[in-house]
């Protein structure tokens, strides 16, 4: 009966620490609806992604994500449901074929910073294509005066 006592107190206190160390393990992240960045994508590199976006473009993350059905105090990170969310994935699809193509950028550790990024064109601003570069239209500068004649 003691023997009994111990086997159960033993197996119940392993039970406890095997469920202990699974309920505080950290779940690996699983997001939706990623199409352009890797699904492997880990929590802190997805965050960086978005503070980069976020920076390029002076944007905060409501300018991509939709609000949810349910609770608009909150962002539905899956959505599609806003076009600026696919302009951004066709925007990465693009500067990473420039960089490939133009660059020959490989991602390492060495080379961290793509060569062309968001804040290539954006510099902070939304929409790049409503800048207009500011030309000044100077007037050449006139010619050197002529020598004078000689004299003798």
């Amino acid at each position: 009966m003691f023997l009994k006592k111990k086997i159960t107190v033993a197996i119940t206190l392993v039970a406890l620490v095997v469920l202990g160390i699974a309920a505080s393990a950290p779940a690996d992240p699983t997001f939706k609806n990623l199409k352009v960045l890797p699904k492997n994508i880990t929590h802190e590199e997805l965050d960086s992604v978005m503070h980069m976006f976020n920076g390029s473009l002076g944007v905060r993350c409501n300018f991509c994500h939709a609000q949810q059905k349910d609770n608009p105090k909150k962002l539905d990170f899956a959505s599609d449901e806003k076009p600026e969310k696919s302009a951004a994935r066709e925007m990465m699809r693009m500067t990473t074929r420039i960089n490939k193509k133009f660059f020959h950028y490989k991602k390492d550790e060495k080379n961290p910073i793509p060569p062309v990024g968001c804040i290539t064109c954006h510099h902070g601003d939304p929409h790049p294509e409503a800048r207009t570069p500011k030309m000044e239209m100077k007037a050449p500068p006139p010619p050197p005066p002529a020598p004078a004649p000689a004299q003798q």
